[in-house]
Parts: C-alpha cells; sequence; structure tokens
C-alpha cells in the first residue's frame, strides 16, 4: 500500500514569502517547490534567462546569419514527437521572418528510427540543402553528421538530450548540456533550445542592420508552440521554464495561439480561455503525438504551420482520429501486458522489461508509462524493430537514472546495446531480438545495484493539511492561475473525512459530500465506484467546478484509506 508523506521545505522561506504578501498556504507549497525568493515567481519576458549565457548560441546565429545572406539553403531534421513537432515549427515560422529559405524534414519512425542517422541525411541530400540544422535531436548523431559532410553539408545541432561520451563533429552544436555550457536552466526542452538559438539569430541579424527597413520580428509570438513543447515533454519547470509555459498560456488565452494549437484544443472539446498546463500535456500534447505513433509527424507539423483556422482544424480532426486509435492500440497491449504479468512475481523484480510481437513500436512508450505507474518500477517496453532488432522505449522512478543506468549496461556488455539516449524519467533503445533475455538480466543487475527495496515502495507526496478556513474558493482559484507540471508538481493535500454522502455518477464516478471540521465539501473521485468507508484519509486538490454558468468548490480526490478511528 502506498504511503503519504508530507513535503519538506523550508520555513524561513515561507516565512519570507509570507511577509511578501503570498498566502501562507501558496508561501508554504512554494518553499516545498525550492522557492526561496520572490523573484522566483516573476514570469514576465524580461526575467528570462539571456540567450548570451548558451554556449555557442552566438556562433550559431552568426552561422545562420550567413547562411541567409548568401541564399543558402536549410532544411531543418526533426524529432518526431510533440517537442520535436513545436521545434520545427517555431524553426521554420521565425526563419522564414528572418527571409531564410528552409524546409522541414522528420524522419518516419517505423523506416528509420531516431536522429540525423546516415539513411536520414541521404534521404535529405536528394533535397538539395547547403545546411542540415537538428531540432530535438544531434547530440549524438555522430555517424549522421559525418555522412552529411561527406556529401558537403554543413551540420547545425540544437538539441537537449544528454550528450554521449564523443560529440559530433557539427559546424556548431547548441545544447545546454554539452560540456562547458554555463546555461543555468539544462531543463529546456528542444523547442526552448531552438527559441533562445532564434533570439540569437534575431540579435545578430538586428546588429548587422537587417530590419532597417521593416518591422523587426516579434518572437513572443512563438511562445504557445514554446509552451506546448515544453509541458508536453515533461522537462522539469524550472524557474525559466515556467516563464516560458506561462507567457505561452497568456497567449493561448488571450486566443493569440496559432490555428493549429487552437484546433487541437477545439477538437477535444476545450476552452482557449481557461487553457493550463493539464491541455497542453494530456490534451494537445497526446493528439499531436499521435502523428508520430502511428503515421508521420509531418501531419503535426502541417498543423502547427497552418495559417488558416480552416486547414488547422481539418488537420486536427485527423490527428484526434489517430489518437482514438492510439487509445485502442494502448489499451489491447496493456491488457496483453498485465496478463503477462500475472504469471509473473513483480515483488521479486526490481525492473521490468517487456516484449510481444504484437506490440506497436509508436505506443511501446506510453505502455511503460502506465506500467510504471502501476508497479512503481523502472519499465522497458520493446516492439519490432528492423529486421533481427528491438526498439525499446523505458520510463523510471526516482533513484534510477534511467539513461546512465542504460550506459553501464552498455559498459559492461557492449555488445548488447546497438544504440541508446534519453534522460534521468525516459530512455529509448535498440538491442537484437536474440540479446533480449541477456539484456533483461544485465538491466536488472543494475538496477539492484543502484535501487533499494525504499525505492520501490510508492510515497504519495501531499503539501500537508489545510485548516477548513483554508479549503475555500480564494484558494482554488490561486492556485490554478499558477503553472504546475514535472518537477514543480501541482499542490495536493490530505486529511480525514467523514463521508457523509456519495452516489454514482456516470456510472463509473462517485460524487461525495465530506465532512471535517464542522463543513462539507462537495468532491469528486473518479473511476471509482464501489462504497467507501465512513471515515478515509485521502489525498486531494481543491478545484473550481463550473457547472450551468456558476462556479464552487470541489475536492478532486487522488487518493484514498480507510482511517482508523483514532486519525484526525
Amino acid at each position: 500500500m502506498p504511503s503519504i508523506a508530507s513535503r519538506p521545505y523550508s520555513q524561513a522561506a515561507a516565512d519570507r514569502l509570507a511577509a511578501g504578501g503570498l498566502h501562507p498556504v501558496l508561501a508554504r507549497v512554494y518553499a516545498a517547490r525550492g522557492i526561496a525568493d520572490a523573484r522566483q515567481l516573476e514570469h514576465e519576458l524580461g526575467a528570462l534567462l539571456p540567450f548570451s549565457a548558451m554556449k555557442n548560441a552566438a556562433e550559431m546565429a552568426g552561422l545562420l546569419a550567413d547562411a541567409i545572406a548568401a541564399g543558402k539553403r536549410l532544411l531543418i531534421v526533426a524529432d518526431y514527437d510533440s517537442d520535436g513537432a513545436t521545434a520545427c515549427a517555431v524553426a521554420v515560422r521565425a526563419l522564414r521572418e528572418f527571409g531564410a529559405a528552409v524546409d522541414y524534414l522528420v524522419p518516419n519512425r517505423f523506416e528509420y528510427g531516431y536522429g540525423l542517422t546516415p539513411e536520414i541525411v541521404r534521404l535529405a541530400a536528394e533535397r538539395g540543402p547547403d545546411i542540415l540544422l537538428t531540432v530535438d535531436n544531434g547530440i549524438s548523431s555522430v555517424a549522421g553528421v559525418e555522412e552529411a559532410r561527406k556529401l558537403g553539408m554543413a551540420v547545425l545541432v540544437t538539441d537537449h538530450h544528454l550528450p554521449g561520451d564523443e560529440l559530433p563533429s557539427a559546424a556548431s552544436i547548441v545544447n545546454p548540456n554539452q560540456p562547458e555550457c554555463a546555461f543555468p536552466s539544462k531543463n529546456l526542452a528542444g523547442v526552448g533550445v531552438i527559441f533562445y538559438v532564434m533570439l540569437a539569430l534575431r540579435a545578430e541579424l538586428r546588429g548587422r542592420g537587417a530590419f532597417g527597413a521593416k518591422p523587426e520580428p516579434n518572437l513572443a509570438r512563438l511562445l504557445d508552440l514554446v509552451a506546448l513543447g515544453t509541458v508536453a515533454d515533461v522537462v522539469r519547470l524550472d524557474d525559466n521554464n515556467r516563464i516560458l509555459v506561462q507567457q505561452g498560456l497568456k497567449r493561448i488565452r488571450a486566443g493569440r495561439a496559432v490555428p493549429g494549437i487552437n484546433a487541437l484544443l477545439r477538437v477535444a472539446g476545450r476552452k482557449t480561455e481557461k487553457a493550463a498546463t493539464y491541455d497542453l500535456g494530456f490534451v494537445v500534447g497526446p493528439r499531436l503525438n499521435a502523428a508520430g505513433r502511428l503515421d508521420d509527424m509531418a501531419l503535426g507539423i502541417e498543423c502547427l504551420l497552418a495559417e488558416s483556422e480552416d486547414r488547422a482544424f481539418a488537420i486536427a480532426q485527423q490527428l484526434d482520429t489517430l489518437n482514438r486509435e492510439r487509445r485502442e492500440i494502448e489499451a489491447d497491449m496493456q491488457d496483453q501486458a498485465l496478463a503477462a504479468l500475472e504469471k509473473t512475481e513483480v515483488g521479486e523484480s526490481y525492473v521490468l522489461s517487456l516484449y510481444s510481437p504484437d506490440w506497436h513500436q509508436g505506443v511501446i512508450g506510453i505502455l511503460a508509462s502506465r506500467l510504471k505507474d502501476k508497479y512503481h518500477r523502472p519499465v522497458i517496453a520493446f516492439a519490432q524493430g528492423n529486421e533481427g532488432e528491438l526498439k525499446g522505449s523505458g520510463r523510471s522512478i526516482g533513484g534510477l537514472h534511467l539513461r546512465d543506468a542504460l550506459d553501464l549496461v552498455a559498459k559492461r556488455k557492449p555488445h548488447l546495446l546497438q544504440k541508446f539516449g534519453g534522460h534521468a524519467f525516459a530512455a529509448g533503445l535498440t538491442i537484437r531480438e536474440a540479446h533480449f533475455g541477456e539484456f533483461s538480466a544485465a538491466f536488472e543487475e543494475i538496477a539492484r545495484a543502484l535501487l533499494g527495496p525504499g525505492d520501490l515502495e510508492r510515497v504519495i507526496e501531499s503539501d500537508g493539511c489545510l485548516n477548513a478556513a483554508d479549503m475555500n474558493m480564494e484558494l482554488a482559484r490561486s492556485l490554478a492561475a499558477q503553472v504546475w507540471g514535472q518537477g514543480f508538481p501541482q499542490p495536493a493535500f490530505h486529511e480525514t473525512f467523514t463521508v457523509e454522502n456519495q452516489r454514482v455518477v456516470g456510472e463509473k464516478h462517485l460524487r461525495l459530500r465530506l465532512g471535517k471540521g464542522g463543513r462539507i465539501f462537495e468532491a469528486i473521485l473518479f473511476f471509482h465506484s464501489e462504497p467507501l468507508p465512513e471515515r478515509i484519509s485521502a489525498v486531494y486538490r481543491l478545484d473550481v467546478n463550473e457547472y450551468n454558468g456558476s462556479q464552487s468548490l470541489q475536492l478532486m480526490i487522488e487518493y484514498w484509506e480507510e482511517a482508523g478511528s483514532g486519525e484526525r
């Protein structure tokens, strides 16, 4: 059974924040997320970190400015997920405004796999570009960059993934995670990196007098795309990323998003004026990702590049259909995986490595994520790749840096991994099908060395208890107005309640009336229809419920367990 733990926080930091005018609960919540100074909560564009702090940003800007002046042809090579798609759209839109001759290419994951591979370089060469510009990939493409050099094309790499032991011999590399880069935010998504490069390019062009006879492009118009890619890629929302996301959401809510984002919200029945990080991560992002998972991410990029509402909506409808298909495939795969795991003693395993020849390569990452959440263990799910190969997608828990764990496997057994890359919590890899059993054993061995039994116990973090007087609409609205996400989690609280009334709604949800401190609170528990006991300990979020034009406070129950008679 999971345990509930209150997030630790600095009382001194909370006191400083409260003294500055923050609600005491908000001050406590922020302090628990590492906020020690109210200036960290600023979300104006002027508070963004400068591009000058990013290694090679000015250098790459100079190369791009030279290319534009010489009329050279640029080809963007993008990744096939939401981060790659938004990064591609940012680059195409900005470069075209700057006067560049630019097009894009996104690899079909089923034919070419991830990154700037030699095969993709040869495909790109057929377009006749002078320069290849990678977005959200390229930091590990040593062979691909070499192939481009042989074919007479220069390569500019923009990426955010962790580099390997060898960097590609590109003309320039911008990546906050490359050696000797002093940029303070190492958590930029790929779309954030290319946005910074475009900021540097605008400054370079300004210095060359390129905007003397015309208005200077307003790059803030791209922040809706930056916010979408940042949230959808589940990077840590540090101070700088929160500014990018907050500013992007501000544009979306004001009706100034690109037609593609508006259309993706519309097909999902969501209101642009109330857009939040949830909509970016769980509504727009999955629909955009569906193109790369099941078909061709070029469809998603075209949606983001569309200039007319009609064209954007037509493409968004196709993406919505693909997303429904993706959900059906995912559900079938999850049923298969759970059936297989019923025959396995999961409790004895530190990791789960799973493979079925029936699984879809585009959905294994989502499957790994679902199983990781269910069993609280690192999971790698494999599907068939090229002949004799398996493509794997992994998700991890706190305590096991997945990319580093795979690196250890590669060092100890060099023949096992053909290629791999990723982050702490997500990674991809390719192995030979014949090596699946040996890889599973090696990965388990590494995990046992890095994890302890306590790491496998799920802990639900909360922000402590609330006084009944603080459980109100004012606080709920204040919490809803903030940007929450990876590394800056949405606040949840825990209390013991009496269950005063309960009824099933929508055939599978419980509508509750909960008692605490002499007050009654309306609450909802989704995807649970069995009766609750008379007293429960619950982890919940404060929510503003809208119904028939009116608003009321509602508690969103995230976890519950029966409370003993002695609990408060």
